[in-house]
């Protein structure tokens, strides 16, 4: 505030999990800017002509503007632009300060960015930090509300420190990556506040603590109704469990973690609790996340993956090359590629060989894979011919072309192909032979007959396998097929010389997150340093849903990639996602929710 006038905007570049607002508003009362002194506005549809009579009247006022949001306005940043350019320190009230907010966005006019004074303010790294910034603010500063539920202290502290504990775990778990949250959600202050509100006001009213009424408030709703994976909300769920329950009230020694390096610290004043969470340690072991260590390579091999797309992006499209020699290069890799790509699938014989026929779903199943294999096939096979004709100076180097020369040049999956192509990280080189074992999969199974044991990895559309699997026995013993639902059975090998007599066998899955005990049939904790392992044959056989017994079993996600997250359907699942797969455990099924346990299509190397 101090390096500003009245003609330069004060920007707040937000970042995931900060707001300013609540500050700004209480910096703004400091300041005697309180009340009608102070007008903010969400920019929106509509919300731009407000916004500038705003501004019009505070210039001559002197009283402040604070536009919300502005990344959300791109059309009315250009009428911003001007406004802005148009400030004149005689004209403009010496009081007046325009306060902007705004995600990072490349339509936020430059000349306002570098007019303005900038300031960012980061959520703090590491649990220790963040439970201290949680205490160290309005609410939890104030004297006055910290002491704020007479005659129920102990429940108030206690429940407070959990949800403060809670706050700073959803935070930290996004460096994780998609083991902590399919989706990184931008839980922030603001979520935190309102919970601590509820609570306060729920212990004050309730003589008994209404335990499943908080934790809806907090997981459904505060913060619960920023997470749209349900998977995400299973685990949101699980981790508030340990925080808002008895335990943590009236043991005085509660554990957050195993090995007890966290706990709930006995009751105290404010400045105790303050001093306890500044002895707490200052780097964090995944254990109080619930993970297993391994938790910490996967967070660095994601860490270096993006510092290395970063540094690809910043090497600008030298499609062409550098001179003869990389379009030599270039050349190669796409006439390498043409010779290892096979002839188109005969749909016409496909079909005759397997017809559409009432008891065998699967012949429906194989002819519709072939279709979309042999429409990327063409893409593929075009874009390389295409490319090479370019080089050649045949034809005209289109902006499509040169993506995917660009995309050739740095090993990856050109964008042209993946619009079209199934969901893959892979580089392109491993891509390659992927989709090349993929079109043998289905020639051979055109070829030699349905196969005993289904490759589930090398389907473009894994859903309708399974619709045919579901179909074939619901026609066999003359079941509605919404009366069904699939049982799950792992078979420890790898082969089979036998179909099963209902359902299917599959492999092809990798377990991440955990590991399958063969000796035991259970899963079991991952050997240190071996993130994915292949998990055996597993038998899924539909059977009914009224004569299937809750075995206690975790119910195990199963997604394409390791991204997990896809592009949200109407059913309320992402793109990336399959099915989940029931798998025995000896442990309880929240251990596995807070270790991110899943299965996965294919690894991204």
């Amino acid at each position: 505030y101090v390096d500003s006038n009245s003609c330069a905007p004060l920007i707040f570049v937000l970042s995931p999990g900060a707001d300013p607002m609540a500050s700004l508003l209480k910096f703004a009362e400091d300041k005697g800017f309180s009340g009608d002194k102070f007008n903010a506005i969400s920019l929106g549809q509509g919300q731009g002509p407000i916004a500038a009579k705003l501004i019009q009247n505070a210039t001559k006022d002197g009283t402040w503007v604070c536009l919300q949001n502005c990344h959300l306005a791109t059309s009315w940043m250009p009428a911003m632009e001007k406004i802005c350019e148009d400030f004149n320190p005689e004209v403009v009230n010496p009081d007046f300060r325009l306060w902007l907010t705004s995600y990072p966005s490349d339509k936020f006019p430059v000349v306002v960015l570098q007019n303005g004074v900038k300031m960012t303010n980061e959520p703090p790294t590491g649990l220790r930090m963040n439970l201290l910034q949680s205490y160290l603010n309005d609410p939890i500063s104030d004297p006055e509300f910290f002491a704020g539920c007479p005659g129920k202290e102990l429940q108030w502290e206690k429940l407070l420190f959990g949800l403060c504990f809670f706050h700073a775990l959803v935070q930290e778990r996004r460096k994780f990556g998609p083991l902590g949250w399919n989706i990184p959600y931008g839980f922030n202050e603001s979520d935190l506040r309102i919970s601590i509100r509820q609570l306060q006001m729920f212990l004050n009213e309730y003589e008994e603590i209404p335990f499943p009424a908080i934790a809806y408030l907090a997981g459904e709703c505060n913060y619960g109704g920023r997470v749209t994976d349900d998977k995400d909300r299973r685990t949101l769920l699980t981790i508030l469990a340990d925080y808002y329950c008895q335990e943590i009230v009236y043991d005085s020694k509660y554990k957050f973690s195993p090995s007890g390096n966290y706990f709930a610290p006995p009751k105290g004043d404010y400045d105790a609790y303050v001093n306890f969470i500044k002895d707490l340690p200052f780097s964090q072991h995944p254990e109080i996340f619930g993970m297993h260590e391994n938790v910490d390579i996967s967070k660095e091999l994601l860490e270096t993956r993006q510092l290395f797309d970063s540094t690809l992006l910043t090497q600008g499209s030298q499609a062409g090359g550098a001179g003869s020699g990389g379009e030599t290069a270039l050349f190669d890799i796409a006439k390498d590629i043409l010779s290892k790509l096979p002839k188109n699938f005969d749909l016409e014989t496909a079909q005759e060989k397997y017809p559409v026929k009432y008891e065998e779903s699967m012949n429906t199943v194989l002819v519709q894979e072939m279709e979309r294999f042999n429409k990327l096939l063409d893409i593929i096979r075009s874009s390389l011919q295409n490319l090479q004709k370019a080089i050649k100076g045949l034809v005209v180097m289109s902006a499509e072309l040169e993506g995917v020369a660009h995309s050739l040049t740095v090993g990856k999956v050109p964008a042209m192909w993946a619009k079209r192509s199934y969901p893959s990280l892979k580089p392109l080189g491993s891509y390659i032979t992927d989709f090349l074992n993929r079109i043998v999969f289905l020639q051979t199974w055109m070829d030699k007959g349905k196969p005993f044991v289904f490759w589930i990895s090398g389907f473009f559309f894994t859903q309708a396998f399974l619709t045919g699997a579901m179909q074939n026995y619901a026609r066999k013993y003359t079941i509605a097929i919404d009366k069904l639902i699939f049982d799950f059975e792992v078979i420890p090998r790898e082969t089979s010389d036998s179909p099963p007599e209902d359902g299917v066998y599959v492999i092809g899955l990798f377990l991440d997150g955990c590991r399958w005990d063969k000796k035991k049939g259970v899963l079991a904790e991952q050997v240190p340093k071996i993130l994915n392992e292949p998990i055996p044959i597993i038998w899924v056989k539909p059977a009914l849903k009224a004569d299937l017994p809750d075995r206690g079993d975790y119910q195990c996600p199963v997604y394409k990639t390791s991204e997990r997250r896809g592009v949200l359907l109407t059913t309320g699942h992402s793109t990336n996602f399959v099915l989940m797969i029931a798998l025995p455990t000896d442990k309880p099924v929240q251990h596995w929710i807070k270790r991110g346990a899943a299965m996965l299509c294919q690894l991204d190397d």
